[in-house]
């Protein structure tokens, strides 16, 4: 491999490492500057935006309106929507 390849290819390494930083960064911040908040146990099945106490990903929720799965809303939202809370509800005891 000559020195000029290596050099492309370390290059594009630091140019993927560097958006794949940026990307994160962005998201925290959109949602900083935009003022979001969780909104809980108003989720269709699958559509949560994180995790839940018994999944580690978005899209885990495995029925609607799921007490510890959420998603996020402009603040103020959440409060306005019947059935919602800013706090995760514990989990429902299967009978």
């Amino acid at each position: 491999m000559s020195k000029v390849e290596k050099l492309v290819k370390a290059t594009m390494a630091q140019l993927l490492t560097i958006s794949a930083i940026g990307a994160f960064v962005t998201s925290t911040d959109v949602l900083a500057q935009q003022k979001m908040e969780k909104c809980y146990g108003i989720v269709k099945a699958g559509k949560n935006d994180c995790q839940t106490t018994t999944a580690s990903c978005a899209g885990s929720s495995t029925k609607d309106n799921q007490s510890d799965a959420f998603i996020f809303l402009p603040k103020g939202s959440c409060e306005k929507i019947v059935g919602s809370s800013l706090e995760p509800k514990k989990p429902e005891e299967k009978k």
